[in-house]
């Protein structure tokens, strides 16, 4: 995937953006506090690689396994 940030390793980019409860599997979903947000760490190519229950954790989660994060919409 071609971004127009220079700066960034390719390859090594992660995504960050919330993602609804409900598309999770039910085991997972079951482990969740009610209400909550859920935050996905994705590959370039839309794999969600973690999840987290805040969004700077998920920033912090994609960092320490040398991932460049950046938000996605």
């Amino acid at each position: 995937m071609e971004t127009p940030y220079s700066d960034l390793p390719l390859g090594k980019i992660a995504y960050i953006r919330e993602i609804e409860a409900q598309d999770l599997p039910d085991d997972i979903r079951a482990q969740l506090p009610e209400e909550s947000p859920v935050w996905g760490v994705h590959s370039p190519e839309g794999e969600c690689l973690a999840i987290a229950l805040d969004r700077r954790v998920a920033f912090m989660l994609a960092r320490e396994n040398d991932f460049a994060p950046v938000s996605a919409h």
